[in-house]
């Protein structure tokens, strides 16, 4: 698996935040109101996913006082992370592109209230983004001596 790019998930972020902006401009009127469950949601994985990051990294560097890590465990919080960080990317686009349609009618009652929530949950997406790539960050094995010296003969090969 290859380590998560951020440029990919700006892209997803900026590409649905556009698509979003364009529909909800032609459906707003029609859309329920936004619930604000979303925001503490996706800031208690965000917290979750950090506290695992710094556990499994102590794990992996095998800290004193820390057991270590299966490998399949940390290949599995590594996918995990690398999904959370999409996903989070794609909700964060959409509901950014909605703050960014609500911007102008935050004199109305309703749009503003839609707006504070949609802000809030696109703000929760991107620190969701960023626990998930310091998850990932922390799933990496630390390179060792051999693998510098392996690094070196492939090189001159």
């Amino acid at each position: 698996m290859k380590p998560t790019r951020i440029t990919v998930l700006a892209a997803v972020l900026i590409g649905v935040g556009v698509v979003v902006w364009a529909v909800v401009r032609l459906f707003y009127t029609s859309l329920p109101v936004l619930p604000w469950t979303m925001v503490p949601s996706l800031l208690l994985l965000a917290l979750g996913e950090l506290y695992t990051a710094f556990f499994t990294r102590a794990r992996i560097q095998h800290k004193p006082g820390t057991k270590p890590i299966e490998p399949l465990v940390a290949a599995r919080l590594a996918a995990l992370a690398k999904a959370s960080s999409h996903a989070a990317a794609v909700l964060a686009g959409g509901f950014a592109g909605m703050a960014v349609y609500l911007i102008s009618s935050l004199d109305k009652p309703t749009p503003r209230r839609d707006f504070f929530v949609s802000g809030g949950t696109a703000l929760a997406g991107i620190a969701l983004i960023g626990a998930a790539l310091f998850l990932e960050y922390a799933c990496r094995v630390p390179k060792g001596p051999e693998d510098e010296n392996d690094h070196r003969h492939a090189s001159r090969i």
